[in-house]
């Protein structure tokens, strides 16, 4: 990654008195923990700046820190700042703001330049390793909160440093981060992987009821009465969804939920080999060969969406 894009960043942060740092729709840790600790490291590197982190707060998330609830309608020329999403239709909370330029920090493959200014690093584990190397290459400051936050981030995109995406590079952010700030790590997986009964009854339920195919796919449909009877929220399935890598007979596997309020199948996707990513933009998402999401309006499109993938699984076995 050239040093001039690192450059170009931090004088365009210099430069707005506001800015705004926003992330994808349907957030998860490294979304909402990278636009949380670069809003702190420019608030701490610039206090008198109006900084803002914003989208749709998830009560799970809470022990990251707060987002910013403001109008941003009442904002004028500020500089936007997108974390963890590869296009501008997928960001949260943004539809009223009058941005003057757009900066992204991105990990996941580059579908189209959208932005004024792009980091974008599709070797990269997460987003917060992205943030941190930014951070470490620039005049910004941090603390251990915003190391800590960007810790978390990396643990939770990369598995635990078991998915592919995690490199030397990525373990020498981590190992930097650690030394610098004297990061208790013991203490911080809690924050991650700590869960109710009901949970971990409901991943029970997953495991009992996935539906394997020949081919290798496996899938499973939670309605909204599963959610309910577990009394779990709905970004729960895409929390867990990690937690069924290495299935032996498991090349595919696909998690689908039903959004009653914006009446929309959320559909999480995970692959062993197969590449995934391709048919995920085909259905409105997107995201990494191996890493997937995509929204669909009917259940009509889920079973397309299913039958593309257990023809790729078939495809990749030589079926």
């Amino acid at each position: 990654m050239s040093r001039n894009v690192y450059k170009q960043i931090y004088k365009k942060i210099k430069k707005y008195q506001t800015i705004v740092i926003a992330r994808h729709i349907g957030p998860d840790p490294d979304a909402v923990t990278s636009q949380i600790a670069l809003r702190d490291a420019i608030k701490l590197t610039f206090p008198n700046k109006d900084v803002y982190a914003v989208g749709a707060s998830v009560h799970r998330f809470k022990k990251f820190g707060s987002l910013d609830k403001i109008n941003l309608e009442g904002l004028n020329s500020c500089l936007l700042i997108i974390t963890d999403v590869p296009n501008l239709d997928r960001v949260d909370d943004i539809v009223n703001l009058n941005y003057q330029e757009v900066i992204k920090i991105d990990h996941h493959p580059c579908q189209e330049k959208t932005c004024d200014l792009e980091l974008v690093d599709e070797t990269a584990s997460s987003a917060c390793q992205l943030v941190a190397d930014f951070i470490y290459k620039t005049p910004l400051k941090m603390n251990v909160s915003i190391a800590e936050n960007l810790f978390l981030g990396i643990v939770s995109d990369s598995d635990r440093f078991l998915l592919s995406y995690t490199t030397a590079k990525t373990f020498q952010v981590v190992s930097k981060l650690i030394d610098d700030y004297h990061l208790d790590f013991s203490r911080l997986y809690p924050i991650l992987y700590e869960r109710p009964i009901n949970e971990i009854r409901f991943h029970g339920y997953i495991g009992e009821n996935l539906e394997i195919k020949e081919s290798g796919l496996a899938f499973l449909k939670i309605m909204p009465e599963i959610i309910n009877q577990y009394n779990v929220d709905l970004a729960t399935p895409s929390n867990m969804i990690n937690d069924f890598n290495f299935i032996r007979d498991v090349l595919v596997w696909v998690f689908v939920t039903y959004d009653e309020k914006n009446e929309i199948y959320k559909i999480n996707i995970r692959s062993r080999g197969p590449v995934i990513n391709i048919v995920a933009e085909r259905y409105h998402g997107g995201g990494h060969k191996f890493a997937s999401g995509a929204r669909v309006k009917t259940m009509e499109e889920v079973d397309e969406l299913i039958k593309e993938l257990d023809n790729i699984c078939h495809d990749y076995k030589g079926m």
